[in-house]
């Protein structure tokens, strides 16, 4: 039997013991603070340790998604075409949140005319701002030829001007463009036409297209345009990648058009490579020709390859890609509407161009199958989705 002096003892000697004690130990019932449970501010993680909030664009982007549904962010995917003489056509598109209209044909409308209707257009989108689209390149592939736009040269000619004349020329160009309501040019063209091969060059010399005979003429004028745009807030789009400059067939009309000389390291690719790192971040439009040094099995446009290896990784080009025409062009008309969007997304494309906009609906359900059945494909939306909602926020086509 321990008498009370001993038992005080014994008590006093516990106390010491336990004060010795780590503090993270932890023990049952006493009341020390576990690693995970600070018990003051002066221990809480780090502020280094906590993710900070996103800002600008990536913001922008996040707050965009967060109101989309899974549907709404695959038509964000899609341009589809609204002819001039058919302007109302494009208010149902707008209206079911698809991601651009193109205008397709030619006009004569006055920039006041068409600013009407693209507000328009912009006030009955769900979502996000559209992209407006327009072939304005010059010569004979001028979409807009009304009151407030000047008449453009061909690009061969263009390329001749001297450049505060050609600089002038696309600060006009980028002024009326926007006047109209006009946010994105499908231009300029950067495609090198060997000099002498001109009029065997169906897409591109036989129409003087090019801006010049060498890829440092075309580099040096296109990159003007772009900036012209930029100037006032016209996104510029390079095309067509990685080059028609060598074919002979034009792939809006002919099947199976090939390129059997274009590599990896063309004079013509290193061009859009060069063009593509502009700080006025221009698209890309895919080509949809076949190009047997580059993947021969497979049209530019549904090529991993060429949009994903040559584009993507060795040029360093993380921003938007997007088709030529999926719609109606005969280069890819074999191929069903539904695969041709599911194809040129998962080769590493960005925004889908339909002349023919009753094909959106069908392309965008054959994308949303494939997304909902294969996780792989998902990703690849996903990363779309951001690229092209990216591309809108630093447009200003996004709120906040």
């Amino acid at each position: 039997m321990r008498t009370p002096a001993r038992r005080r003892s014994r008590t006093a000697l516990l106390a010491v013991l336990l004060a010795t004690l780590p503090a993270c130990s932890g023990l049952p019932g006493t009341d020390r603070p576990t690693a995970s449970t600070p018990s003051s501010p002066s221990e809480s993680p780090p502020a280094s340790a906590i993710p900070a909030a996103p800002t600008g664009p990536e913001a922008a982007v996040e707050a965009a998604l967060a109101t989309l549904d899974r549907r709404a962010q695959v038509w964000q995917l899609f341009v589809a075409g609204v002819r001039l003489d058919e302007l109302d056509a494009g208010d149902a598109l707008a209206g079911n949140g698809v991601g651009g209209l193109f205008l397709a044909g030619r006009s004569t409308a006055a920039t006041a005319d068409l600013a009407a209707v693209t507000t328009r257009w912009q006030s009955l989108a769900p979502g996000p701002a559209l992209w407006v689209a327009a072939d304005q390149e010059g010569g004979q592939v001028q979409t807009l030829q009304g009151p407030g736009f000047d008449r453009l040269p061909t690009a061969l000619a263009q390329g001749a001007l001297r450049p505060a004349e050609l600089g002038a020329m696309a600060d006009r160009m980028g002024a009326s463009l926007h006047d109209a309501g006009i946010n994105l040019d499908l231009a300029p063209v950067v495609d090198v036409v060997p000099p002498g091969t001109e009029a065997g060059n169906a897409p591109i010399g036989a129409f003087d297209r090019q801006y010049g005979g060498t890829a440092a003429a075309v580099q040096a004028a296109a990159g003007t345009v772009v900036d012209g745009l930029a100037a006032h807030g016209v996104t510029a789009t390079l095309k067509h990648f990685p080059g028609l400059g060598r074919v002979q067939g034009n792939t809006d009309t002919t099947p199976g058009v090939t390129d059997t000389v274009t590599a990896a390291g063309d004079e013509q690719v290193a061009a859009f490579g060069a063009l593509a790192r502009s700080p006025a971040r221009p698209f890309v439009m895919s080509s949809s020709a076949v190009y047997d040094r580059l993947d021969p099995a497979n049209p530019a446009a549904f090529s991993p390859a060429v949009l994903t290896g040559l584009l993507r990784e060795q040029l360093g080009f993380p921003g938007v890609v997007i088709s030529d025409d999926l719609g109606n062009a005969r280069a890819v008309r074999a191929v069903p509407p539904g695969e041709r969007a599911v194809r040129f997304l998962a080769a590493g494309g960005t925004l889908v161009l339909t002349v023919d906009p009753t094909l959106v609906a069908p392309m965008a359900d054959a994308v949303l199958a494939r997304d909902a059945a294969d996780p792989a494909f998902a990703a690849t939306v996903d990363a779309a989705v951001r690229t092209a909602l990216t591309a809108k926020a630093q447009a200003g086509l996004l709120p906040g």
